[in-house]
């Protein structure tokens, strides 16, 4: 018997020959990607270490996480097709591709996970345990939601009613949700911090009427180092709901003040004061003047409004800077012989000197002026 006739022998499913060439295709095509793995895992390595983009990280992790032996089964699957096999063997096949890609679907969705919380990490300006926790805790939250998802969909497609499941896992995730709500808020919140950053480790921030700079941003708060040396703690979700200022984050500084000198001040020397702190300002390293005005008549005073940026956020500079200015101010004025205003009254008697005014200064009784008589101002 030659070889044509053993291929042409009948058996289940078709000939012999058929079943030989199914084979071979499906061992040429696990072959050929298997050897496409290699040289794409390869290459993209390469490429990955030379560039910062993400999509070659992403593709790398695809890469990576594809398993042959899953593959194998959707190869083989695929290539009994061309058999005359049972309807039996071929819906266990077809369960067997469906399972076999929803778990290489689940490893690439968790490699995809891992890189993205890898990255995140990376990018992240923080320092400590805190960053570790809540990314771990994110990942664990993203992988259980991906392989519970993953897990209901290999049982229906094994067959498996899981209506019931679902339902019970509802019912027992809405219970739990209720129970845990204060932590899940926080968790969320924590997850939301390390994500958004609208602040990290190093801030100085003011919340509400408390300030300090921030120590750590745990699962469920948040603490700050205060001024006064205590150590506040505030809840996450309540954190973020604040009205939260970052002066950590401030580039620049803008700084109003005024200052008033008296009335008896010459319309000349006024006509002059705006140039003089200008002078003064454009003096200072990083500063930037934007302006100075006679801003209005005050009860005792002529008043000026100035405004300047310091073009750094450090506190300290700002406050040498502001000291610098108004030192030099009080000289200038000083020399120039402008007095600055402070509050005074003045007392004015008009008439005559009332009778009980006189009897007043000889009895030594307390003087007592009419209402009318009278009159003050600041």
């Amino acid at each position: 018997m030659n070889l044509k006739e053993y291929a042409d022998i009948v058996v289940p499913g078709g000939t012999i020959g058929t079943w030989l060439f199914a084979f071979l295709i499906a061992s040429a095509t696990l072959y050929v990607a298997f050897i496409i793995k290699r040289m794409a895992e390869r290459r993209l390595r390469v490429s990955a270490a030379q560039s910062e983009r993400w999509l070659e990280d992403v593709l790398l992790s695809v890469v990576s996480a594809t398993r042959l032996t899953l593959v194998s089964v959707l190869i083989v699957a695929a290539s009994f097709q061309a058999l005359d096999l049972s309807p039996r063997i071929v819906s266990l096949l077809g369960v067997l591709s469906r399972v076999a890609f929803a778990l290489q679907a689940g490893l690439w969705g968790s490699a995809c996970i891992g890189l993205w919380i890898e990255r995140a990490r990376k990018r992240s300006t923080e320092t400590g345990s805190s960053v570790a926790t809540g990314l771990g805790a994110l990942k664990f939250i993203a992988l259980t939601m991906l392989w519970a998802l993953i897990v209901l969909l290999v049982l229906n497609n094994a067959g498996i009613d899981i209506t019931a499941l679902v339902a019970g896992l509802g019912v027992g995730g809405i219970a739990i949700a209720l129970a845990v709500q204060n932590v899940l808020g926080d968790l969320f919140a924590s997850l939301s911090i390390i994500l958004d950053k609208p602040f990290v480790a190093g801030d100085f921030v003011v919340v509400d009427e408390y300030m300090g700079t921030i120590e750590a941003v745990g699962l469920k708060t948040t603490r700050v180092r205060s001024l006064g040396g205590e150590q506040i703690i505030f809840s996450n979700s309540d954190l973020l709901k604040s009205r939260l200022r970052n002066y950590k984050r401030m580039y620049q500084r803008r700084v109003v003040f005024s200052f008033g000198v008296t009335y008896q001040t010459t319309p000349a020397q006024l006509e002059s004061l705006p140039g003089l702190v200008r002078q003064l300002i454009d003096a200072q390293e990083k500063t930037n003047f934007d302006r100075a005005h006679f801003a209005k008549f005050g009860d005792s005073s002529l008043d000026f409004e100035v405004v300047y940026w310091v073009l750094d956020a450090d506190y300290n500079v700002y406050m040498d800077i502001h000291q610098a200015i108004h030192l030099g101010l009080f000289r200038q004025l000083g020399e120039q012989g402008i007095d600055f205003a402070y509050p005074t009254q003045t007392l004015q008697i008009s008439g005559p000197v009332p009778m009980q005014l006189s009897r007043s200064r000889r009895t030594g009784q307390p003087a007592r002026l009419p209402a009318s008589s009278a009159s003050s101002g600041r």
